[in-house]
């Protein structure tokens, strides 16, 4: 089976039906017990210090994997991606772009998925039977987002690590299913927590995950990540084909259109307070204006950068933040 590394979620149904096994090069650098490793061969090469350290951890995974065909998302991600995927291209890489359309219409939506289906020459009623099939497995993602923010077991970090992996679903389909299955049951039999602040983290996913641990031991408990329940499709079965379900996900596109499910899921997890992180060099760090503006709960900025774990000072920040929460919470 041919490998294809991907730079963000795609249209994984086009690559699935083409007969590829597709792997998410943000989870292979950031689950590597030496992700460090991969950005020094970045920087090595000639990455600026300045760049984002996902960037050059991507650039350093498909180097060191060894991934000769990628995905790069150009439009609707990560500025960089274009000129990432032009120095990939310069060293053999085979380069199949794909883009979100800055217009978030369903017409130009279509455009681009077809697009991107013309490049693998696949049939689109095999795609549909595939995104059938997957949807049957992004269900399990729902129930265990439940788990989190309804019944209380599931924690935060679990929450986060089994939705960010439906991007690739763990570089296979049947093994995740078991896997999301299990974890479901196991789950499923413990007691809830009684933590109380509940807490929501927006932006994209993190590179210190000890977030997740660190808050909890603060009486805190994270029952929202919002783009890796976007790469989940919640709302997939709601979709009548693959081009509505992808115009139906909300990270690629602008941020109104973001922030109006991030409202929805506020108001529905009851969550206090919400932690918006950013990458440090990412364009989207300018967003925290406008999230800050538009959302009426209390919101912390942290930014991250190299390292996988808090440092000392965010730590701190995010400390106050959760003590502040409380005592709001005693006012109510």
């Amino acid at each position: 089976m041919s490998i294809i590394g991907i730079t963000t979620t795609v249209p994984i149904e086009v690559l699935i039906a083409k007969g590829y096994k597709v792997v998410d090069l943000n989870n292979v650098f950031i689950t590597s017990e030496y992700y460090h490793k991969y950005i020094d061969i970045a920087e090595r090469k000639g990455f600026p210090k300045s760049s984002c350290a996902w960037i050059k951890g991507i650039y350093g995974a498909c180097v060191e994997n060894n991934i000769k065909e990628i995905v790069g998302v150009v439009e609707g991600d990560c500025s960089s991606t274009k000129a990432l995927v032009e120095v990939l291209k310069a060293e053999g890489v085979k380069i199949y772009p794909f883009s979100y359309p800055h217009i978030h219409n369903l017409k130009d939506v279509k455009k681009s998925i077809n697009e991107f289906i013309s490049s693998f020459n696949v049939d689109l009623k095999e795609i549909e039977r595939i995104r059938a099939k997957l949807n049957k497995i992004r269900n399990l993602g729902k129930k265990l987002d439940k788990l989190t923010y309804i019944d209380n077991k599931a924690t935060g970090f679990e929450n986060h690590l089994y939705q960010v992996s439906f991007s690739d679903f763990n570089e296979d389909v049947e093994g995740f299913k078991k896997l999301l299955e299990s974890k479901i049951k196991e789950i499923s039999k413990r007691k809830p927590n009684s933590k109380k602040i509940r807490l929501g983290f927006i932006g994209v996913p993190p590179m210190t995950c000890d977030i997740y641990e660190f808050v909890e031991k603060l009486d805190a408990h994270f029952v929202y990540n919002e783009v890796q329940r976007e790469f989940a499709f919640p709302r997939a079965n709601n979709a009548r084909n693959i081009y509505e379900q992808y115009y139906d996900y909300t990270y690629p596109y602008d941020l109104n259109f973001r922030l109006k499910e991030i409202k929805k899921q506020i108001h529905e997890r009851k969550i206090d307070g919400i932690i918006h992180y950013t990458q440090a060099f990412c364009h989207r760090a300018i967003e925290d204006i406008i999230v800050k503006k538009e959302l009426n709960i209390p919101v912390l900025n942290i930014e991250g950068d190299k390292l996988n774990t808090l440092d000392a000072r965010t730590k701190l920040r995010i400390e106050a933040f959760l003590d502040m929460l409380s005592d709001l919470k005693e006012m109510e």
